[in-house]
């Protein structure tokens, strides 16, 4: 049931494991971020250390839990490094024995759902099963690599609307499913792609796939408290990203187009993980209820929470004062004029206003 979109079970991972030690991309993908000086001066030989590491730990790979709990320690270790910090809060608002759908913005390819997972992980809680678009997925390893991390497959590159109606369809049932009957969590973003803007806005396409498997019998309300939506707000003080968006948008902006690089995505990744993020915090809001008339009334009242409780740093603070000719925090400002000074004009303009539309968005919903 569900075997083209679902997670690898505890039976499939030891083959699983074994196919991806061999896989030569992952080597050197994983080289390069645990040996980055190894990596650059002699890659094979990098990788072939990757390779009898991940041999000598294949013994404690072998079933989800204990592949979950290696990565659990990578992540808290990278989140020490990269970060000045990683806090959360509101995990008091929902009942612990109840499955969660978390639905959170989108700043982060792999980060954002690992940092859900990781408050999950620090206070007692299960995990989530992660949406991941079939978009990243175009090579196998990767494929793989995720679906044994407790990742599904979000079908969007279907060619035909019979094709993606019957793929929605899926995901729906599979959601449901999962959060009904296997009793598990799932995260998803509350759109696809990077809001790389920094507004953080939910597509009511989603919330419209979520309701595909809602029964004629049963109300919107009564759905919701089915399949527990929790709005998450992610917040970073800094995004590793931040330049390479700021191009993106530009260049948008002057031609009406962008053309992903190969690769792009992946570098994304590890930039992502990598970089400096400064601080850190989550805020999980209490689950949405009630009785609303379509997806879009659903949409906005994920909107509200996740702005709300939205954390606003001083680098978000002083972009917006900045756009706004108000008064700076200099110390502040200098941080962000070093990571854009190799950016032009109209670069810092999308940098600065990446950074200032989270304090935009809040002003717009405050009474």
């Amino acid at each position: 049931m569900f075997d083209d979109i679902r997670p690898f079970r505890n039976d499939e991972v030891v083959d699983v494991i074994e196919e991806l030690i061999n896989e030569p991309q992952l080597q050197l993908s994983l080289a390069s971020f645990v040996l980055p000086t190894l990596t650059k001066v002699l890659p094979r030989v990098s990788q072939f250390l990757i390779k009898c590491y991940l041999r000598y730990q294949q013994k404690n790979l072998n079933s989800v839990n204990k592949i979950q709990v290696e990565v659990s320690k990578y992540l808290s270790r990278l989140v020490n490094n990269s970060t000045d910090g990683f806090s959360y809060n509101g995990l008091d608002k929902i009942d612990a024995n109840k499955p969660s759908l978390f639905i959170s913005n989108h700043r982060d390819i792999v980060l954002d759902v690992a940092l859900v997972n990781l408050a999950l992980h620090q206070s007692g809680r299960e995990t989530v099963e992660a949406a991941v678009g079939d978009n990243l997925l175009g090579k196998k390893w990767v494929a793989d690599l995720m679906r044994i991390n407790r990742s599904f497959i979000v079908k969007r590159s279907e060619k035909t609307k019979r094709a993606m109606l019957k793929a929605s369809k899926d995901l729906s049932a599979y959601i449901h499913h999962t959060i009904t009957e296997s009793k598990h969590n799932i995260w998803i973003a509350q759109r696809e792609g990077r809001a790389k803007d920094g507004l953080d806005i939910t597509n009511p396409a989603l919330i419209s796939m979520l309701l595909l498997n809602k029964s004629k019998q049963q109300t919107i309300e009564q759905y919701l408290q089915e399949i527990n939506i929790v709005p998450v707000s992610i917040s970073y003080e800094f995004d590793p990203c931040d330049k390479d968006k700021a191009i993106e948008l530009a260049t948008r902006e002057a031609t009406g187009n962008y053309e992903k690089a190969e690769e792009e995505d992946l570098r994304s990744i590890t930039q992502g993980m990598m970089g400096y993020k400064g601080k850190i915090h989550l805020e999980f809001s209490a689950p949405i209820q009630g009785e609303f008339e379509n997806s879009k009334e659903i949409a906005s009242a994920i909107d509200q929470q996740i702005i709300s409780n939205y954390k606003l740093y001083n680098s978000n603070l002083t972009a917006f004062a900045k756009l706004n000719n108000q008064r700076l925090e200099l110390p502040v400002f200098k941080k962000l004029s070093e990571r854009m000074n190799s950016l032009s004009e109209l670069q810092q303009k999308w940098f600065l206003t990446m950074y200032a539309n989270p304090v935009q968005a809040k002003k717009s919903i405050e009474p």
